[in-house]
């Protein structure tokens, strides 16, 4: 008799613990302002195929959808209480997050730099170890907990603190470019880059403070294509998605 064959095995994750760095934008839907549940929802579902794979996930989400520290700071709000709000803001997206999270049956615990004990643990590096451990998914809010810094600083400090092996930056674009593909369709993308070019290119993945902490702690980044479903589980099978900047 013929032989049949055996339904192709799908590929092993690449990684053991991911650091997934979510823009306060995106859970503002395609208007990118407020909260849209159905987008939270959408990024809950890809985060629990994800952590059903056995891998550990740590977050850290953005709050510009909300208020944006900078921006106050350009209409005349000091800039110190401008970060201090957009930090605020970042607590609501982490609570929002970990609801979607938690009514699809995945265990979350939300971690703040900001103490408010009533809302929210504060951060500390061994508890949020421990959380990973039992399973759960770790949701960083608050920034470092100090103005002046980007909640991508936040992701390449914590990235380093919790021993992840990889950050991957969830965005529109499906990786970096050479220009805006938006403005040039002529626009080159990327596949691999390394930080120091990177950084002379001028290349707008992180803040230069966050980009080159990660570069000191060669910690690689990953920029895809969040909205597009099923590449977080292929990010993390180790398939070729978005752009990767290592060393």
């Amino acid at each position: 008799m013929p032989k049949t064959k055996s339904p192709a095995k799908k590929s092993a994750p690449k990684y053991r613990r991911i650091l997934l760095k979510l823009s306060g934008e995106a859970l503002g839907g395609e208007t990118g302002a407020g909260i849209s549940p159905e987008a939270v929802h959408e990024m809950a579902r890809q985060v629990r195929e994800v952590r059903d794979l056995g891998i550990e996930v740590v977050i850290v989400v953005g709050g510009g959808n909300i208020f944006r520290g900078i921006q106050g700071s350009e209409r005349g709000i000091d800039r110190v209480t401008g970060d201090h709000m957009g930090m605020l803001a970042t607590v609501i997206n982490a609570l929002a997050l970990q609801d979607a999270l938690e009514k699809q049956d995945v265990e979350t615990r939300v971690q703040t730099a900001v103490t408010m004990a009533q809302v929210a643990e504060p951060y500390i590096r061994r508890r949020a170890m421990r959380h990973l451990q039992k399973g759960r998914v770790v949701i960083f809010g608050g920034g470092t907990g100090n103005p002046f810094f980007s909640t991508d600083t936040t992701a390449a400090l914590r990235a380093a603190e919790m021993q992840v092996d990889v950050i991957l930056k969830a965005t529109k674009v499906d990786g970096i470019y050479d220009s805006d593909p938006k403005k040039n369709p002529g626009a080159k993308r990327f596949d691999t880059i390394t930080y120091l070019n990177a950084l002379q290119r001028q290349l707008k993945v992180m803040d230069s403070t966050a980009f080159s902490l990660c570069m000191d702690t060669k910690m690689p980044i990953i920029v895809f294509d969040f909205h597009r479903p099923g590449n977080l589980v292929r990010v993390v099978r180790g398939e070729r998605v978005g752009t990767l900047v290592s060393a």
